[in-house]
């Protein structure tokens, strides 16, 4: 008989259970928690999983290794008690408006408070209310609903290894915030939610576009078109009693039909298109040996990692437009064309499972003179929220198929929404026989690798997931440790399955079942080949002329830029147009302090205001090195340190002058 712990009178064998907590939930009894996760390092701030053991006392789950021979009791009063001390605690610093509250109905705080009987609060509110972070087009962060569990810190900083936010000052005055107090939008943050699908209460939530959506809903003079993400079909029913991973596209579908949505598509569709695309794109950097390896862009927090930590990377991206946009492209171009709607009238909503797909549908390069391809973006969570204000009943829908004529997809569109689909497709576009091959790609594995032949040449591909192992992996790329020539990534743990779009819980058990789920789909389907996909093969036919051609070019791809940010604003680090005068200002963490950021602010201004711009490269750097004074400047390779505003000054009059 292996080891074996006494939990509340039961006898319980344990193995590989790294803490009592897994041991007590494997024994059936459901300990509270708020800062323990699986997939996080063990932090033990909260105190709610407090167990009695018979010798050793109180002590916490989640940090206590198991052990042979405990006696553990998890319900006493002095435990009951000390929860519920806890918990008033928790609840007197904390803004407790629950009913207007984004995560109302999902708050574990207001679960733990009402199934532990919590009646009253004896202790006095906060002294202080904190301004809301509303900067960033994706998230919102209420300080005021923080409980410090650190659950967002150490999903930032231990699987997406970017740590824009962190714990800042100490006990009653301590919060959890970007540095320097700065909001989302003026830090490195991808956007790519994971910090919020975390976060227990209403601190951290997706940012909503719901009214949005109504209100264009509601315009007669708006045509209004919805597109569906492949991940959200197989989490959309989880809210209405299905389990992750069953297929709920018809009803949903149907239940757009009855929200007011004149036709709805399946983004599967564009999916295909992108594995077309990004086949062609990388055969041709194949045969001209540039640009290897080619990585996947379809993940727009992935996009934005590169574009602000590796810029030198850059051009391996994919010039691929993800399936979201490729398919706003075509719809603000070919449909409005053929259903004789202006772009203008015409209101495209994504169903998405990511919340990083909001702000790529806001970046400049997917708007045709002003007019964005995709208007709004909604997640899972927020058509579900839909669904129900609607009063629609999910059990009573009848299902609905997809509009034609972006309705019909192909197996290797439904995976692109799971971590190694996106690689399987693109290499089925190229060679279906290999696809058994490119099967060793699929799983929740943070790293896995493949080699598969192409013609007289074996291809090496890689897929990671999370930006922290993304990160690595680019590490080892740099210096030579590793080689591939195609690598997909995504920012979320499964792919967009564990998009921080989808509805709770977003844990390691929904995402393998909605994965699952997505590759059933898949293998029920007789076309696996985007390459074969009728639809497709039409609209090539009718308006794009061939993949990779001048116009699917145009429609199609797009491409990325080195950026940095600098108090909110983005600057070119590398790439300015060369001139006759080259400026560097100094941003390190010295200078910056010392006033660099407005100093490259009068340079700016003062350029602009000179009509110098062809005459000056700008740009900005972390250290000029050998500086004796904050802060710093170099001016065609000699260091200018104490720089002041009239420096600034003399310095641009005398490029205005030609000295």
């Amino acid at each position: 008989m292996g080891k074996s712990m006494i939990i509340n009178g039961k006898r319980v064998e344990f193995d590989k259970e790294k803490n009592i907590l897994e041991v007590i939930r494997k024994a059936g009894f459901d300990l509270p928690t708020f800062c323990y996760h699986s997939e996080l390092s063990i932090y033990g701030a909260c105190r709610m999983c407090l167990v009695e053991e018979e010798k050793q006392g109180i002590m916490a789950a989640c940090s206590t290794p198991p052990r042979d021979g405990y006696v553990i009791k998890t319900n006493t009063e002095k435990l009951r008690r000390q929860r519920k001390m806890t918990l008033e605690l928790l609840l007197a610093n904390h803004d407790r408006e629950c009913t207007t509250c984004e995560k109302n109905g999902d708050c574990r705080l207001r679960e733990l408070a009402y199934s532990m009987g919590i009646k009253e609060v004896r202790f006095g509110k906060r002294d202080r209310r904190l301004p809301i972070d509303n900067s960033s087009d994706a998230i919102i962060r209420d300080p005021n609903k923080c409980i410090l569990c650190g659950d967002c810190v150490r999903m930032c900083e231990e699987v997406q290894g970017i740590g824009v936010i962190a714990f800042a000052y100490r006990g009653s005055k301590a919060v959890v915030t970007p540095a320097f107090n700065k909001n989302l939008k003026e830090v490195d943050c991808v956007e790519c939610g994971q910090c919020a699908a975390v976060c227990p209460t209403g601190a951290l939530v997706v940012k909503s576009e719901i009214d949005t959506v109504w209100k264009a809903l509601n315009d007669p003079a708006k045509r209004v078109i919805a597109q569906v993400a492949p991940a959200v079909r197989v989490a959309f029913g989880e809210a209405f009693g299905l389990k992750p991973g069953d297929r709920a596209t018809g009803k949903l579908v149907a239940a757009m039909k009855y929200l007011g949505f004149s036709e709805v598509y399946d983004t599967c569709f564009a999916a295909d298109l992108t594995a077309v695309e990004e086949s062609r794109e990388f055969i041709k950097r194949l045969e001209n040996g540039e640009n290897l390896p080619q990585f996947t862009s379809c993940c727009p927090a992935w996009v934005r990692y590169v574009e602000l930590n590796f810029p030198g990377y850059i051009n391996n991206l994919s010039s691929c437009r993800s399936p979201q946009q490729m398919f706003g492209a075509l719809a603000k171009s070919y449909y409005a064309e053929n259903k004789g709607v202006s772009p203008e009238d015409l209101f495209v909503v994504s169903i998405m499972p990511c919340t990083a797909k909001k702000t790529e549908a806001r970046r400049p390069e997917f708007a045709t003179d002003g007019v964005r391809h995709v208007d709004a973006v909604l997640s899972t969570q927020e058509v579900i929220r839909m669904v129900k204000e609607a009063g629609i009943v999910f059990e009573d829908l009848e299902e609905e198929p997809f509009d034609m004529p972006f309705g019909f997809a192909t197996g290797s569109g439904f995976i692109f929404g799971t971590t190694g689909g996106v690689s399987e497709a693109v290499i089925r576009a190229i060679d279906p026989l290999n696809n058994r091959k490119v099967e060793d790609l699929r799983g929740l594995a943070d790293f896995k690798e493949t080699a598969v032949k192409l013609g007289n040449r074996e291809i090496r591909i890689a897929v990671v997931h999370g930006l922290k192992n993304a990160k690595d992996l680019l590490e080892k790329l740099s210096r030579k440790e590793v080689q591939y020539d195609l690598i997909e990534v995504m920012a979320c743990r499964g792919g967009c399955i564990g998009g921080a779009g989808q509805p709770y819980p977003n844990d390691t058990d929904s995402r393998e079942a909605r994965s699952r789920g997505l590759y059933r789909e898949d293998k029920y389907i007789q076309l696996i080949n985007p390459m074969e996909n009728p639809a497709v093969k039409n609209l090539y036919e009718k308006w794009l002329g061939h993949p990779s051609g001048t116009k699917a070019h145009k429609l199609l791809h797009t491409e990325y830029h080195p950026k940095k940010r600098i108090h909110g604003e983005e600057i070119h680090f590398e790439g300015a147009v060369g001139s006759v005068t080259d400026i560097k200002v100094c941003i390190g963490t010295c200078c910056y302090l010392k006033g660099s950021y407005d100093i490259f602010q009068k340079f700016t201004e003062g350029i602009k205001n000179r009509e110098i711009e062809d005459k000056v490269n700008l740009t900005a750097t972390f250290c000029l090195e050998n500086c004796t004074g904050s802060p710093s400047i170099m001016v065609n390779g000699k260091i200018k340190n104490k720089v002041t505003q009239k420096d600034v000054e003399e310095i641009l009059n005398s490029i205005s002058r030609g000295d």
